[in-house]
């Protein structure tokens, strides 16, 4: 008998992404063709096995990140109602600064903004020692993973928040954006990166009182 057993069809990436995108296809019945979901569904597992370092959980992955870009894509166009203020922030790796804030913002948010995160040049994995500062205020990124950015969540965005990846996100009219100068903790020294945690937590917080204090009439 060969040692290597022919891989179950079920278990292969083809079949997994088809039944990802029939599911999401039922969600969003009435709202987008089958066929586009489809096309979502494999065009975001194209996209995160370009730069994918272990294979295992990536169909997985991909059923996720096309989730979040047919929930923006929804919102973008109407087909879905934006009941809270959606944040965007962007990097160049999508691995520390923008993965940072967003944890952040969604931890002090508590439901009153939706956040999202993406880079311009996303790596494989989260940075080690990212994920370790975060752990040391009792935020866990184990589920986390860098994102390519699309079009679709810049265009779901109210407030777009860059982080050192210069022109690299398309500008959409109606939105706000901000550049905020930080160091990139990719490489460096917990120390460093517990710093440029603190600085964004600053900074996540005062957006947020922005973002949820009512404007006076």
């Amino acid at each position: 008998m060969s040692e290597h057993r022919a891989q179950p069809e079920l278990l292969m990436p083809q079949s997994l992404l088809s039944r990802t995108a029939e599911a999401l296809a039922d969600k969003y019945e009435g709202v987008f063709s089958p066929q586009t979901v489809e096309r979502y569904v494999f065009e975001s597992y194209t996209a995160l096995r370009r730069t994918a370092t272990i294979y295992n959980h990536l169909p997985a992955l991909a059923g996720r990140f096309a989730a979040d870009r047919l929930s923006a894509l929804a919102q973008s166009t109407g087909a879905a109602p934006k009941d809270v203020p959606e944040v965007l922030f962007i990097c160049v790796h999508n691995a520390g600064r923008s993965q940072m804030a967003a944890a952040l913002l969604d931890h002090y948010g508590t439901g009153r903004v939706h956040v999202r995160s993406a880079g311009s040049a996303p790596v494989g994995a989260i940075s080690p020692v990212v994920v370790e500062a975060m752990s040391e205020i009792g935020l866990d990124l184990g589920a986390e993973y860098p994102k390519p950015l699309t079009d679709d969540v810049v265009a779901a965005a109210d407030v777009v928040v860059s982080m050192g990846c210069g022109d690299a996100c398309a500008i959409y009219p109606g939105k706000r954006y901000l550049d905020w100068t930080l160091d990139d903790p990719h490489g460096q020294p917990l120390d460093v990166v517990r710093a440029i945690r603190d600085d964004l937590d600053t900074r996540v917080q005062e957006l947020l009182r922005q973002l949820t204090t009512p404007v006076p009439a």
